[in-house]
């Protein structure tokens, strides 16, 4: 598909990625960077061991924003525990002191992964969930987003025109009707959605836009270590590593260009309080993943995966 993103699309714009050290926020940063954007790469995994995360992974949120200046962008990493009110709060004050407002917020802040297990953890009823486990992971998926809104949308909204958005799993038409994972993680995940509608009514008056974005089968740093394979040969997994609608998987660059798309649409404010997918925003504006196709796994799992019907995944790709 012919398409290819424009360097200079928010050149001059500035942008807060919370959560940005791997994942989609790493993704989005990225496509932030490549339409020049400045980003603000928030996150506690960093090369000075400053913060501790609860993944004991490789990535740091250095490397994010040296990968938004390698594509174009300007990347400033910041280290921040999105849980503490006086680092957020610093961080809004760092930012109003070197850029003096933003222009989209993103709040991607997860880091859940770990204590929501794997498909043999999963519809463990709530009864048999560990407590302390289940507690965090809301902590970690709705507090941390309300204590970043609560300290830098008051930059968002300097200007007429800024973008919210609040990262999550499933919009809202599809979680409403399906049980997710287990309690937790269902309540986690339906919140996120809720807190862009409620944002987003809030922000309307101030010439603000907020919108629930949910990836599709993200091929994120972890989702291919689990798998055994890497960026390069994930075609080899699906069927074998994983199932085989793994076919239908998508970069985290992908739900990023979807960001990108809604900051540089005019009448973004037509999807205040919306809730939307990747595979949904690339049929409305055209963009595509770094392979040039238009992956659309949500749209698959409904008419086809779900239905149990006869599938060609080239259809939804």
């Amino acid at each position: 598909m012919d398409w290819s993103p424009n360097p200079d699309a928010l050149r001059g714009r500035v942008a807060v990625v919370a959560g940005a050290t791997r994942g989609a926020g790493r993704g989005i940063a990225a496509a932030l960077g490549e339409a020049g954007a400045t980003v603000i790469c928030t996150g506690r995994s960093s090369r000075t061991g400053a913060a501790v995360s609860d993944y004991d992974r490789p990535e740091t949120i250095e490397e994010t924003a040296e990968l938004v200046t390698s594509l174009g962008g300007s990347g400033v990493a910041m280290v921040v525990d999105h849980l503490d009110p006086a680092q957020v709060r610093a961080l809004a004050e760092r930012v109003r002191s070197e850029h003096g407002h933003i222009d989209v917020l993103v709040n991607d802040i997860w880091g859940a992964e770990v204590l929501t297990g794997g498909p043999e953890h999963w519809n463990t009823p709530v009864w048999q969930h560990d407590l302390d486990s289940g507690l965090r992971i809301l902590r970690l998926a709705i507090d941390t987003h309300i204590i970043t809104s609560h300290f830098l949308l008051p930059l968002l909204i300097e200007h007429p025109g800024g973008l919210l958005v609040e990262v999550t799993d499933g919009t809202n038409d599809y979680n409403a009707t399906r049980y997710r994972i287990s309690v937790f993680y269902d309540l986690a995940k339906v919140a996120v959605n809720r807190l862009a509608f409620s944002q987003g009514h809030e922000l309307a008056p101030h010439g603000a836009t907020a919108v629930a974005l949910t990836p599709g089968w993200l091929r994120s740093e972890m989702m291919l270590e689990g798998f055994g394979v890497s960026e390069a040969n994930w075609r080899d997994a699906p069927g074998r590593s994983a199932p085989p609608d793994f076919a239908l998987s998508e970069t985290p660059r992908y739900v990023g260009r979807a960001v990108v798309a809604l900051a540089t649409d005019p009448d973004r404010a037509h999807w205040n309080q919306k809730s939307v997918n990747s595979g949904q925003l690339a049929r409305e504006y055209g963009f595509t993943d770094l392979d040039g196709s238009r992956p659309d796994v949500w749209r698959y799992i409904e008419e086809a995966r779900e239905p149990n019907a006869p599938v060609n995944f080239d259809d939804y790709r």
